[in-house]
């Protein structure tokens, strides 16, 4: 029996990249056994992904291997031959890694010099966070401009409430458009709970309360808490509407 930590190496190379760059798989574990022996590791496992792209984890099944079995923290380190080799998303790859720190499981790349164990990796690891999640930002801030464009425009941003369809970029009326109508009506008018309300016609309570608040049944497309006239037809009136939010109100349903 050994003293010595466990280590895990994971290796991938497609036929592609092998051919064009000669990073074989022998060659990756050779240089990364070698790499864990000299900082005092004992090898657990050798996870092989042969010939799959790294664009996506569910086509490398070691890849899901070897985050499972550190989710169960059957060793303490991760060994890589190099970033791309582990994922070609910079926000994948600091996820995977965070995971990681939470699991206990440290993260060593050899040919980047990058690892969680020393002042000086972890130093370099909270330098690719941190763009990482200015990536994340910038992103974020042109979907919700984006968003935001469409709803001004009238334009859904997001799929069709019952009783529509998007046909064009646009919302439809729908060939069962008028129940929209029904159900406002009932509620509206009828002593009936919207547990049954809701099993009439097929939806979770849930799902009956977000129909009754939609905007979108009054020509209205909503974004961002501001509310934006839409380019598609309206299935209710505006009277209607507010009276069944009162109800709602008066009947403290949130």
């Amino acid at each position: 029996m050994t003293n010595k930590p466990l280590a895990a190496i994971y290796i991938r190379v497609s036929t592609e990249e092998q051919a064009k760059q000669g990073i074989s798989l022998d060659a990756q574990e050779e240089a990364l056994k070698n790499y864990a022996s000299a900082l005092g590791y004992e090898v657990f496992k050798i996870y092989k992904d042969e010939g799959k792209s790294a664009k996506d984890i569910k086509g490398r099944p070691e890849m899901r291997q070897l985050l499972e079995d550190s989710q169960k923290r059957k060793f303490q380190a991760i060994f890589i031959y190099k970033l791309d080799r582990f994922s070609r998303s910079l926000r994948d790859l600091i996820e995977t890694i965070e995971k990681l720190k939470d699991w206990g499981i440290d993260f060593v790349s050899l040919q980047d010099k990058i690892e969680t164990t020393s002042a000086s990796g972890k130093l370099m690891f909270h330098i690719i966070s941190a763009f990482a999640e200015f990536e994340r930002n910038v992103t974020g801030e042109r979907t919700k401009f984006s968003m935001n464009k469409k709803a001004s425009d009238g334009n859904p941003i997001t799929r069709a409430p019952w009783g529509y369809k998007i046909e064009n970029k646009k919302l439809i009326p729908t060939e069962h458009s008028y129940q929209v109508q029904e159900v406002f009506q009932e509620f509206l008018n009828q002593n009936i709970s919207l547990t049954k309300l809701s099993k009439k016609y097929g939806f979770s309570v849930n799902g009956l309360k977000k129909i009754l608040k939609n905007h979108s049944y009054l020509g209205k497309i909503k974004f961002d808490g501001q509310i934006h006239q839409g380019a598609h037809q309206p299935l209710i009136s505006s009277t209607l509407f507010n009276h069944v939010q009162n109800k709602l109100e008066k009947l403290g349903i949130k």
